[in-house]
């Protein structure tokens, strides 16, 4: 069974104030059930709703920083899998 996977992904460098705007939009798209990822090359549209999964983790090593952020969901509409035939066989 194959499904469909779309996925969006940018990487740039940014300064602090535009960092807290990109985080500010995230954080009002969840609020309104709705959020849109777009660059140059692609985009993307993504319903959040009912209870997220929010997993955020944070690290020093040396001179490097990081702090990840990921939500995860379920979808609530899922599109109806189409009827495929199987066939099993006894060797």
């Amino acid at each position: 069974m194959k499904r469909r996977k779309t996925s969006f992904r940018h990487e740039s460098l940014q300064n602090s104030d535009s960092i807290r705007s990109i985080l500010k939009a995230l954080t009002d798209g969840i609020a309104d059930g709705k959020v849109t990822f777009s660059d140059d090359d692609d985009t993307i549209s993504m319903k959040p709703g009912g209870l997220l999964n929010l997993k955020l983790t944070a690290s020093q090593e040396d001179n490097r920083n990081s702090i990840n952020l990921r939500i995860k969901w379920e979808g609530k509409e899922r599109k109806p899998l189409k009827k495929k035939n199987l066939s099993v066989q006894k060797k």
